[in-house]
């Protein structure tokens, strides 16, 4: 977007540009988020960010009005490959609070100086001035969503000590902490009651959301590990400092539509780690408006996106696992790859938090590696390959993540044995929420492309050009990209949904003969 397009953003106080950039005033010292109710300031006075870190950094305050950090994440971090768009997913996964910057640029490639350059120049900060703005963010939203102690809260946002929170939290925000937690009568979702365990957040979005990740994941779900419906899922999960477990519900009949994620167990170190992603897992931070209107303008898929608005493309919580689950998942039908999953998954331990049902983990490489043949059932060929992979993750020799671009995880991933383009995309897809991919040898996803053909009356299911007269349309939908992995949930969804109701008329008709 240039300097007007933005301009014309704010002046319509347009929510959906929410956390995509941030207006600063020179007059005021403040910035805000684009739709701050606020008087829209003159252009001579408005500078543009691409992060609240760079405003920070530029010497501006938050808005107390339309507080900027309580929004969704900027979208660019999926669509983007390049080293700024990795290093911010890896600092969103408090890379950097783990590691330091050291280990930042180590896992991007780059020396500290150099990366601390790249990002100046493109973000307008460096990864300490980003990490320390997501602290921030963490801060925030701990402070106004729950009762945690101010000094709880410093720590679990990742903190060094109280005073660099006090400090961080004044300078950015020009409040104490208590005073900004007084702004939850306003910005927060209800506490939980006094004596709770759980700590209780809302998270923000971008409408429209479609539900329909929540099925995508319960259909997947592995029990005592997992546990989903239509408008909730659950999971535990190892993150660096021990186990955690989590919940978050999709409340379609409360005002706002709010999604809830409650917390059962976490070591505070990890908190962020965690919301970073849940969020991810969610893919909370896309720009759905923009998606699906890309989307709309395909014939084939227009009637679906009318359908669902709001499709989102479910993330990773672990990236290794997801490449387990693709291994095992590929050429076989969901049902079956989970029945598989479930008996690999005795291999892993118990939870050192187990409540709400969940009582296990999910094996780690090293636990498949050691004890998975036993539990593997299949060719051997296949059975050594999902082996042969778990143990190059357990020895580090196989090492990808969030901070990976398409490029690099396929160079990584197609060398093993069993890996193939099909699971190199799927992966791309979950674990870097790449937007691209189109998986166009899935079964799944020939059979969505009959049933919407079908849908909108190309009567043979097969023709990609349902409208006479139109254009020819491409079998790779090039048309909607850079936007094709949404597409391709909404052709899994179209096959799913046929599915189903083929299976409801053969019910029907056997009862019928009986």
């Amino acid at each position: 977007m240039d300097f007007w397009q933005r301009y014309r953003a704010i002046d319509a106080r347009d929510t959906r540009f929410d956390g995509q950039f941030y207006t600063a005033v020179r007059t005021t010292g403040i910035y805000c988020r684009p739709s701050c109710p606020a008087r829209t300031p003159k252009s001579d006075n408005v500078t543009f960010y691409e992060t609240s870190a760079a405003a920070h950094e530029a010497g501006y305050r938050a808005c107390k009005r339309c507080l900027p950090e309580a929004v969704p994440g900027t979208p660019a971090w999926n669509v983007r490959t390049d080293v700024a768009a990795r290093a911010m997913r890896l600092i969103n996964d408090s890379v950097i609070d783990r590691d330091g910057v050291e280990g930042l640029a180590a896992r991007l490639g780059y020396s500290a100086r150099q990366l601390n350059r790249i990002l100046s120049h493109e973000l307008g900060a460096g990864p300490l001035a980003l990490a320390r703005a997501s602290r921030a963010q963490t801060a925030r939203t701990l402070l106004v969503s729950t009762p945690m102690k101010a000094t709880d809260v410093a720590f679990a946002a990742g903190f060094s000590s109280v005073r660099q929170f006090n400090d961080t939290i004044a300078e950015v925000f020009a409040m104490t902490p208590s005073a900004l937690r007084a702004t939850a009568r306003h910005h927060g979702p209800a506490r939980p009651a006094p004596g709770s365990t759980a700590l209780t957040l809302s998270l923000p979005y971008r409408a429209p959301f479609d539900p329909g990740v929540f099925g995508f994941l319960a259909v997947r779900a592995l029990p005592g590990i997992e546990e989903g419906t239509d408008r909730a899922y659950a999971r535990t999960l190892r993150l660096a400092h021990g186990d955690a477990r989590f919940r978050v519900e999709y409340a379609a009949d409360e005002p706002g539509l709010p999604l809830r994620l409650t917390i059962g167990a976490v070591d505070l170190r990890d908190l962020p780690a965690l919301l970073s992603r849940v969020r991810r897992l969610l893919d909370l931070d896309a720009d759905p408006s923009a998606i699906d209107a890309a989307l709309g303008a395909d014939l084939r898929l227009r009637g679906s996106v009318a359908e669902a608005p709001g499709m989102r493309m479910p993330g990773a919580i672990d990236p290794q696992e997801l490449l387990v689950r693709a291994m095992i998942g590929q050429q076989i039908t969901v049902a079956a790859a989970r029945t598989a999953l479930a008996q690999l998954s005795a291999c892993g331990p118990d939870s050192t938090v187990p409540g709400d049902g969940l009582d296990r983990m999910f094996p780690t490489a090293a636990e498949i590696a050691e004890g998975g043949r036993e539990l593997l059932r299949g060719p051997r060929r296949r059975i050594d390959s999902i082996l042969g992979a778990a143990a190059a993750m357990a020895d580090g020799s196989l090492d990808f993540g969030y901070g990976d671009n398409p490029e690099s995880l396929r160079s990584k991933l197609l060398p093993l044995a069993g890996v193939g383009p099909w699971t190199v995309g799927y992966v791309s897809m979950r674990v870097l929420g790449a937007p691209d991919v189109f998986l166009a040898n899935d079964a799944a996803v020939r059979n969505g492309v009959r049933s919407l053909a079908a849908a909108a009356g190309s009567g043979t299911g097969t023709d990609p050009d349902p409208v006479p007269g139109s254009p020819a349309l491409s079998p790779e939908f090039s048309e909607v990209s850079p936007w094709r992995s949404c597409a391709t949930m909404h052709l899994w969804r179209a096959a799913a949904a046929a599915q189903a109701a083929a299976r409801t008329t053969t019910k029907a008709r056997k009862k019928a003969t009986t």
